[in-house]
């Protein structure tokens, strides 16, 4: 008897966590489902990639990946925590000069033209919806401190998966934050986390925010969206495109390769540094995250002149050895000679000068 009320209390907590924490954020409501459903790419309630998109997760297809995992593959993740530049922001004024820095997965810090700019700024210990739950960050910590962080102009988010929008980091951003600026819906999660929804700028496809000196336009991406078991695909999801006065900046977000990359370069391209996903890929879900020979492609087709491969260094979410991203990315490069920088987490990227080519992970 006792074992049974255990259980009923269990169950009852997991469904009231799975219901209620803020964690999980906010489905939109019905009058702005309305008002998306007038939208192209949505219908149902639910958003939709430019081309059909197989996210086939029954049974049958993900034997073969559960068979994957249970066999298991020692150089998924690395032995040792990787090495990271410390990074004194606090000491830093921002120039005109642009600078890159990355911090591992799909998070940056952009300094451009006077502002500071973080992209999918996921700085939490584990990519879920629990910090103690789930593949652990590479690196164990971080180049810094969040509650160190100066100012922050603007913060850009490309989706709210778990890997991208983490929760815990938000609640510690937002009182530094001037703007976020996200896809359609996506704010909603923010304001329920408590971000003032006058600091928070929801875009569709195409829209263009000029935020100051600086043009940020929405970009497609071929992608789906979901915190929880029952929101999937009612957020949008994109990559970004962001212009300054000297330097034009691609960020890819998750995405699958597709028609839309040779569109956003005849758009908005040429420009002087892209951001590509290369990593967390496998052959059952290669239409929502491309392979890194696909990502030398995708910078092609954006009419990128220098490539940072993202989406890898922080977090196992894959089957591939952890190295495989940037090495398989580094030979294509060469191929097609494609210019590539691999900089090391924390480590500051000058845009107009030579970028670093290092390769620190062996």
């Amino acid at each position: 008897m006792f074992v049974l009320f255990i259980f009923i209390v269990v169950i009852i907590s997991v469904i009231l966590f799975l219901n209620f924490h803020p964690v999980f954020g906010r489905k939109p409501h019905k009058e702005t489902i309305a008002v998306f459903n007038e939208l192209k790419h949505h219908s149902k309630g639910r958003f939709v990639n430019q081309i059909p998109t197989e996210m086939a997760n029954d049974f049958r297809t993900m034997l073969p990946v559960l068979k994957e995992y249970l066999k298991g593959n020692p150089d998924r993740q690395p032995k040792d925590p990787l090495p990271i530049e410390s990074l004194q922001l606090s000491h830093r004024n921002v120039g005109k000069e642009s600078t890159l820095t990355w911090f591992g997965h799909s998070a940056f810090l952009l300094e451009m033209d006077g502002k500071r700019v973080l992209i999918d700024p996921m700085f939490g210990k584990a990519p879920s919806p629990a910090p103690w739950f789930g593949n652990k960050r590479y690196s164990k910590k971080l180049p810094f401190r969040i509650e160190e962080l100066p100012s922050i102009d603007l913060v850009i988010l490309s989706h709210d998966h778990y890997d991208h929008l983490d929760y815990g980091s938000i609640k510690k951003l937002q009182s530094k934050v001037r703007q976020f600026i996200v896809p359609l819906g996506v704010g909603g999660h923010l304001e329920r986390w408590g971000v003032n929804s006058d600091s928070i700028r929801e875009c569709n496809w195409w829209d263009s925010v000029e935020f100051e000196n600086l043009s940020i336009v929405c970009t497609p991406a071929r992608h789906f969206s979901g915190r929880g078991l029952r929101d999937r695909n009612t957020t949008l999801w994109c990559s970004w495109a962001v212009k300054g006065q000297d330097t034009n900046l691609y960020f890819s977000g998750d995405s699958g390769y597709g028609p839309h990359f040779k569109e956003i370069g005849e758009k908005l391209g040429p420009f002087d540094v892209t951001l590509m996903e290369c990593g967390q890929y496998h052959e059952k879900w290669s239409s929502i995250h491309m392979i890194p020979e696909e990502t030398i492609q995708a910078h092609l087709d954006v009419k990128g002149r220098t490539l940072i491969p993202i989406h890898w260094g922080a977090f196992t979410l894959s089957l591939h050895d952890w190295t495989d991203p940037v090495e398989r990315a580094i030979k294509a490069a060469k191929k097609y000679n494609v210019a590539i920088s691999t900089p090391r987490i924390g480590e500051i990227v000058k845009l107009d000068r030579e970028f670093p080519q290092s390769t620190w992970w062996k």
